[in-house]
């Protein structure tokens, strides 16, 4: 069943159920108020019943009764009883000879005052003394308004909740239906979108709900996102046949070369080894490669444990002297914290060795050796590393793109990489939760800031 329908039938059935609540609840409390109303009506008659008839010599009684059938209503089926009540009167016989229930009769015996209801009669009856005597004075009539006018009520309310109940279910399907159109819609313009046309967008109605708004522009940033996923694949696509074409043409075109006719020994050793050069060259793109996948898997399978960030970077430092002894590269240490506490993060040696040196090694080569300054601070949740170059720095429009294995910025060509040096170091920064930011002008410099938490007090017990 569709959501819409069921919305409206939710929404059909809980107004109804008000509506019929409603009414119910009406027609009890009318049913109860025309008792109570029409028992105060017979109590009062039985009081102005015993004025004129216990008193009936009197001026007074002719007056009562005379204001009585001139202004009261006379009651459906409406009787009066003045019953003498002797000490041993039998009530059996008054009940036959006023065709009253005994069982009233008995009760009025035992209270001042009683009523009760037998069908849609109404009795209502009192105990008065006149002198040595006791008299039992009694009305009784029946209901016309509960007999008609609830029938009446009754009948109005059935067919008024019926009509109510019919429009709420006709409203509550055009509801409905108004509220799902615009997401209908937006299905339908998803549906027409495809990898042809994924530049197209959904266009944002601003007469629209701010809920159908933040669907529309959620749909959007994942169209872009998406789109963006594309590009990537198209230019990682782009940029990795290039990487790799050009060794293997390089192989291919040696051998060839040296198959072509005999060579000389010499010609043959010189093949060889620019063969070989291309054959590692490859090699390295693949392990990179390999590196670089493993490292996207959230770590599965890597080990953590507690390690000081300053050691990391004092141990990618001496990896990089070793490969570029004329690197200048400066570690600041005042900002450096006293506590060492807040330099230990839980992390992978080998990776945040090889992330660091990444950088280090980035920062040396795109700056030609000049300067580069690592910077060490800390606070209360996390450590901070800001590596500052003075290098060629990165165009702004290229800047989205440097995280996408195997691109290299336009100002590189003359530098060797791969490309691949940088979204490594991003996964690994992300495996221990981290970030990674980076901003640069060209000639100018380059600074990237790495941001990595502190390993809970509960680790580094």
């Amino acid at each position: 069943m569709k959501t819409q329908t069921k919305l409206a039938i939710i929404l059909g059935l809980l107004s109804s159920t008000i509506v019929v609540v409603f009414g119910l609840s009406i027609y009890y409390f009318l049913d109860k108020y025309s008792y109570v109303d029409f028992y105060k009506r017979l109590e009062a008659r039985v009081r102005i019943s015993a004025q004129y008839s216990l008193n009936s010599g009197t001026l007074n009684a002719k007056y009562l009764k005379n204001l009585r059938n001139q202004h009261l209503e006379k009651l459906e089926k409406e009787k009066e009883y003045l019953i003498e009540i002797t000490p041993n009167g039998d009530f059996e016989q008054i009940a036959d000879k006023y065709t009253l229930p005994i069982h009233f009769l008995n009760s009025l015996s035992k209270a001042y005052t009683y009523k009760e209801k037998e069908g849609n009669l109404f009795i209502a009856g009192s105990q008065y003394k006149k002198g040595n005597k006791l008299y039992f004075v009694i009305v009784s009539a029946e209901n016309y308004y509960a007999l008609n006018h609830l029938i009446f009520l009754r009948s109005v309310l059935i067919a008024g909740i019926s009509m109510v109940i019919l429009i709420v279910v006709i409203f509550s399907f055009y509801f409905s239906k108004h509220i799902f159109d615009p997401i209908k819609e937006i299905t339908d313009k998803v549906k027409q979108i495809s990898t042809e046309n994924i530049h197209l967008r959904l266009e944002n109605n601003i007469n629209k709900s701010i809920e159908i708004s933040e669907l529309t522009n959620t749909f959007n940033e994942l169209l872009n996102r998406i789109e963006t996923a594309f590009e990537t694949q198209k230019n990682f696509i782009s940029n990795a046949s290039h990487e790799l074409g050009t060794p293997l043409t390089t192989i291919i075109g040696e051998a060839d070369f040296s198959l072509l006719k005999p060579r000389t020994s010499e010609e043959y050793s010189t093949a060889l080894k620019n063969i070989l050069q291309q054959a590692e060259r490859l090699n390295e793109i693949t392990k990179s490669l390999l590196f670089l996948a493993q490292t996207g898997y959230k770590g599965k399978t890597i080990t953590f444990e507690k390690v000081r960030i300053d050691e990391i970077i004092w141990v990618s430092k001496s990896l990089i002297d070793k490969l570029n002894p004329n690197n200048k590269i400066l570690v600041d240490l005042r900002l450096l914290p006293e506590d060492p506490k807040k330099l230990k993060v839980r992390g992978n040696q080998q990776l945040l060795h090889l992330a660091f040196a990444n950088i280090l090694n980035n920062a040396c080569k795109y700056s030609n050796n000049k300067p580069v300054t690592v910077h060490i601070a800390s606070s209360n949740s996390q450590v901070i590393i800001m590596v500052e170059d003075q290098g060629i720095g990165i165009p702004d429009a290229e800047l989205t793109f440097i995280y996408d294995p195997f691109f290299r910025a336009s100002n590189t060509t003359l530098f060797e990489g791969y490309g691949i040096g940088l979204p490594l170091t991003r996964n690994i920064i992300h495996l221990h939760k981290g970030n990674l930011i980076v901003s640069s002008q060209v000639n100018v410099g380059t600074k990237v800031q790495i941001k990595i938490p502190l390993m809970e007090d509960s680790y580094l017990l």
